[in-house]
């Protein structure tokens, strides 16, 4: 955008002084309505039968009874505020708790796959993870220290997730309205939040650490801001506001009814 701002200008100086002065104001008013913060609401999807059960997920897999009434305890404080857009994962549980959402607020929903929960080993999806051999690659993934490039077999490792992460914010930066919901999923969520405060700095061991550290819930909250002005700080305008804040409890009638 501040490349057309700024071939509108030149073009501007070229017309006669009435006009250009007038074009020239019209010009920085939306430049500054585009420089206004941005503010995302990262939700995690709601819980999953499969999360209930222990087993490692691949893309499909519904929300629980438990995980509809925690999307609709989100969708109905989210309500509260001016969100016009929701931007979820494609994935199952991520879709079921976007369309939860959009019950209440009722704006466009757009599907991105750089929205998506990290991709497991293919030996895991569907197991249990108590079984000692599911265990074992969990814990070399996730929970030991190695380095920026190691991989188990075919899921994603640190460093694709480091550059999925850079172009989701991106993404949001350029996709996103004034105020927009975001549905997506807790590893991924923490690599967004980790990347978004460290960038380029961030490296295997220390995003193992922020992740043992910081839990992502079932449908909480993560707020964060961009603003475009402050764009070529180290953290390229991004701030996190609050992490992983649950709503407040619905009243007993009305939780009830979402269940």
């Amino acid at each position: 955008m501040t490349g057309y701002v700024y071939k509108a200008l030149i073009a501007a100086l070229l017309m006669p002084f009435g006009l250009a002065v007038a074009l020239t104001l019209i010009l920085l008013l939306l430049l500054l309505i585009w420089m206004r913060p941005r503010r995302y609401y990262f939700v995690r999807h709601g819980e999953t039968v499969l999360n209930a059960q222990g087993i490692r997920q691949g893309e499909a897999g519904p929300l629980s009874p438990r995980g509809r009434t925690q999307a609709e305890r989100t969708g109905r404080y989210l309500a509260h505020f001016p969100i016009t857009l929701i931007l979820a994962s494609p994935f199952e549980r991520a879709r079921e708790t976007a369309d939860i959402i959009h019950t209440h607020l009722h704006v466009p929903i757009r599907y991105s796959r750089l929205l998506g929960e990290r991709r497991n080993p293919s030996e895991i999806i569907g197991r249990h993870g108590d079984e000692p051999q599911v265990a074992r690659i969990v814990d070399a993934m996730d929970k030991g220290y190695h380095g920026d490039d190691y991989r188990y077999s075919d899921e994603e490792n640190f460093i694709d997730l480091k550059h999925r992460a850079k172009d989701c914010l991106t993404y949001l930066a350029q996709e996103g309205g004034r105020e927009t919901c975001v549905v997506t999923h807790s590893i991924f969520l923490k690599m967004l939040i980790a990347f978004l405060l460290y960038r380029n700095d961030l490296h295997a061991a220390d995003y193992v650490k922020l992740s043992f550290f910081n839990a992502s819930d079932n449908a909480a909250i993560t707020v964060c801001e961009w603003h475009p002005w402050k764009a070529w700080n180290a953290r390229r305008g991004w701030e996190v506001v609050t992490y992983n804040e649950q709503p407040p409890e619905l009243p007993p009638a009305e939780e009830s009814r979402g269940a």
